[in-house]
């Protein structure tokens, strides 16, 4: 940017941290810019007290303006503790490492840094509307916060989305200094609540307490002011406070935000903090996304050649790294609305629950802050000495896992005739080679007119049931230990397509054969045909082609056996109420849409040995509106687990072209979480689970029994024992085939023998 092109009038609406650390880094850039901060309120005024920021965003601010760092290390109070009230019992775990100081001493710092450098600072003074400012100043910053009217006043261009949570809260002080980050659950006649605190100074902490709506509403807080608000949640949280008060400072009961937008600029101005997004405070971020907003936003101006440039680098640095925030605060949002799921829990496996709620901690960085606190946890969860917890044994009827990982189901689509191959050998051989507890087959199709494709296996000759034993022989005699499961399924109206790489859910050129499904509604309108709607007996007969698989599954010599009823196949079809629109006995509530995936589950269950286990495998949501949501996903879960399910597979969507996932790093294992510790009963959870931290994190807490993986195993077939490799562990669950031990030790990637550097010196004169 030519230096006459570089934005030198400013106008920043809003003067909380982020706008007055904004106007601070952009006037030190250029000390000839002309910069107004507008702020509604008074100078000393601010709402809530402690801030939390991390050596991450110190460090940024170090870097980038050393006086307002050494001004804020004067101030900082830190501590490294947390600790869990469960039940009357407090747990701690340390190494964790905070830093925090009061808000209104931090507004403090940033306004005299701002009126060293030159910035004009209007406090009570409303900002004149933003395109007002826009037409006189080469810049406008709206920091204006979450109730920002610059987004409302262009919200046509910024294109928000603002979700409520189930949760009010409300943010109080104490005047002395906790001496952990606390959290203490309470068990009310009203029900749950939760205090959050942590000290800002040496003489005063934040507590802020949260319950759900509905919790709020039945011990009357509704009704109540600000001072006896403030009186009852002392009383609630007395053992905490030691019977000291709490104050507030202009506090309300808040139900939490969340704020996503489309686009964070227009024409000259640019939204920053809590304007542009929101992060649940359970996990810390507002202030700290806000003040990293403007180091990067200042950075941009002065780096890009124009000011178009600059705010797209601005926003393109950025978003990934608030969306991955929004994410974990989402994960720790949820947490927080459902304490009562989890109040049964062991307490040291409640605490390590609590601690790993946003997925940023996890059980490898836990066990580097706190070993001992990590191996108790362990020990709570019956880890044998020196043994993650994934390589802790399972058990699910007649049959014992070595360990909690599981291959799971692959489209490969190389079949003929339904027939699998040497390649179907070559990879789940290799995959059961590779150290799982239990592989599974891709879905295999009952009847031809069930396959998703012509390359799909089946089970429905008994040619394919021989070619299925030799596979299983392969694996039971060069993998003793490893279980080989099969995933029986029929495609409904998502069949007769080409394969996936040719064109994924796209009907065949030619060989089309018909479908059927729940309901006549094809998958997309238009593209696939419209399947026909089993009658009663249609019904029979798919009923009766699943049952003859599971025969010929258990000849073949199968260790266990999923029923598929997710990903809009035949079953989910029948579960989900957008592809159920049947008005007979089979469709409407959930119950009748059932009744026919059960029926077939009773069917199977009966010819399948008794001592090995059945699971099934469901979309816990349909990513859409109007279709299966959480609480239909428990009472799916809840009639397959009392008709002898022995666990359940939690996969969500792929049943309406039209759904809008939340992906993300394992988005899937909430809803395994849900019914795992709603109903108790096991569960497989599924879902972008890549890393091993993920697999033992997700087990410790609670949240799942086992973890499928898929493509983690098709970069790595010895993913498994790689796993154990890298954790130090060489036990009885994760043993190397005899031909790959000397491959059992990870090795040298280079030279690790060269000289350090030396010093530096000046030369001597």
């Amino acid at each position: 940017m030519p230096r006459q092109e570089r934005p030198l009038r400013i106008a920043v609406v809003g003067g909380g941290p982020g706008g007055l650390y904004a106007a601070a880094l952009l006037k030190r850039l250029d000390p000839a810019r002309e910069i107004t901060v507008w702020e509604r309120n008074a100078p000393d005024d601010t709402f809530g007290f402690g801030v939390v920021l991390s050596d991450e965003t110190l460090g940024g601010i170090e870097h980038a303006d050393p006086a307002v760092y050494q001004a804020l290390q004067d101030e900082f109070v830190r501590w490294d503790d947390i600790q869990i009230v469960h039940r009357g019992r407090t747990l701690t775990s340390s190494g964790h490492g905070f830093a925090a100081l009061g808000r209104r001493r931090l507004l403090e710092i940033l306004h005299a840094r701002c009126a060293d450098l030159g910035v004009r600072l209007r406090f009570r003074t409303e900002a004149p509307p933003a395109a007002e400012l826009a037409a006189t100043h080469d810049l406008v910053v709206a920091a204006d916060g979450v109730h920002s009217h610059t987004r409302e006043q262009h919200a046509d261009v910024f294109r928000p989305r603002i979700t409520p949570h189930r949760c009010r809260y409300i943010w109080l002080a104490a005047d002395f200094a906790l001496d952990a980050f606390r959290f203490e659950i309470a068990e009310t006649e009203h029900g749950v609540m939760q205090l959050h605190g942590y000290p800002f100074s040496a003489e005063a902490s934040t507590v802020i307490v949260e319950m759900r709506e509905e919790v709020w509403r039945a011990a009357g807080f509704h009704e109540l002011d600000e001072q006896q608000s403030t009186e009852r949640c002392a009383k609630i949280f007395a053992e905490t406070l030691g019977g000291r008060p709490l104050r507030g400072n202009n506090s309300a009961w808040t139900a939490f935000r969340t704020v996503v937008n489309e686009n964070w600029s227009h024409g000259r101005t640019v939204l920053l903090g809590d304007a542009a997004h929101t992060a649940h405070f359970s996990i810390g971020s507002g202030t700290k996304l806000a003040v990293e907003d403007a180091l990067a936003l200042a950075a941009c101006v002065e780096e890009q050649p124009t000011l178009d440039e600059a705010l797209a680098a601005y926003e393109a640095e950025r978003r990934p790294v608030v969306e991955s925030t929004q994410r974990a605060a989402a994960a720790s949002l949820r947490w927080f609305e459902e304490p009562a799921r989890y109040l049964d829990q062991p307490p040291r496996q409640f605490a390590f629950n609590l601690l790993t709620r946003s997925r940023r901690v996890t059980h490898a960085n836990l066990r580097l802050r706190d070993p001992h606190f990590t191996d108790t946890v362990e020990r709570d969860f019956g880890c044998p000495p020196g043994t993650p917890p994934m390589f802790t044994p399972f058990r699910l009827r007649g049959l014992t896992l070595r360990n909690r990982v599981v291959v799971s189901p692959m489209d490969l689509y190389v079949a003929e005739d339904g027939v699998p191959g040497d390649f179907h050998l070559v990879h789940l051989g290799a995959r059961a080679l590779g150290g799982a507890g239990l592989v599974m087959t891709e879905m295999v199709c009952v009847s031809p007119e069930g396959r998703i494709t012509p390359g799909c296996t089946g089970l429905w000759t008994d040619e394919q049931a021989v070619a299925w034993s030799r596979i299983a022989d392969f694996v039971h005699a060069q993998a003793p230990g490893t279980a080989f499961g099969v995933q029986l399924g029929h495609s409904g109206r998502k069949g007769s397509t080409k394969r996936m790489w040719e064109g994924i859910d796209q009907p065949l050129p030619a060989g089309n054969w018909p479908l059927s499904a729940a309901s006549p509604l094809p998958y997309r309108p238009g593209i696939n045909q419209t399947p026909h709607a089993l009658d009663r007996a249609g019904l029979t007969a798919v009923r009766d082609d699943f049952a003859a698989a599971a025969r010929r599954a258990a000849r073949s010599g199968f260790d266990l056996l999923e029923l598929h009823c997710a990903h809009g196949y035949l079953l989910s079809g029948f579960l989900s109420p957008l592809t159920n629109h049947r008005d007979d006995a089979y469709g409407g509530p959930v119950e009748n849409r059932l009744r026919f995936p059960l029926e077939v589950f009773d069917a199977v269950r009966d010819v399948w040995p008794a001592d090995r286990p059945m699971t099934v495998r469901i979309s816990a949501t349909d990513w859409a509106e109007g279709g299966t949501a959480p609480r239909d996903a428990v009472a799916i879960a809840r009639a397959f687990a009392a008709h002898g399910a022995d666990a359940i597979d939690v996969s969500t969507g792929q049943v309406v072209p039209e759904e809008r996932p939340e992906y993300g790093r394992s988005y899937q294992t909430p809803y395994a979480d849900l019914i795992r510790n709603t109903l108790g009963v096991p569960v497989i959870a599924v879902g972008a689970i890549s890393s091993w931290d993920d697999v033992n994190s997700l087990l410790l807490a609670g949240r799942a029994d086992l973890c499928a993986l898929a493509r983690p195993h098709l970069y790595d077939p010895h993913w498994t024992l790689h796993a154990a490799a890298e954790q130090d562990y060489s036990g009885p669950a994760a043993p190397w085939p005899d031909p790959y031990r000397a491959g059992s030790r990870r090795p040298p990637t280079g030279r690790t023998d060269a000289p350090k550097p030396r010093l530096s010196l000046d030369p001597r004169p």
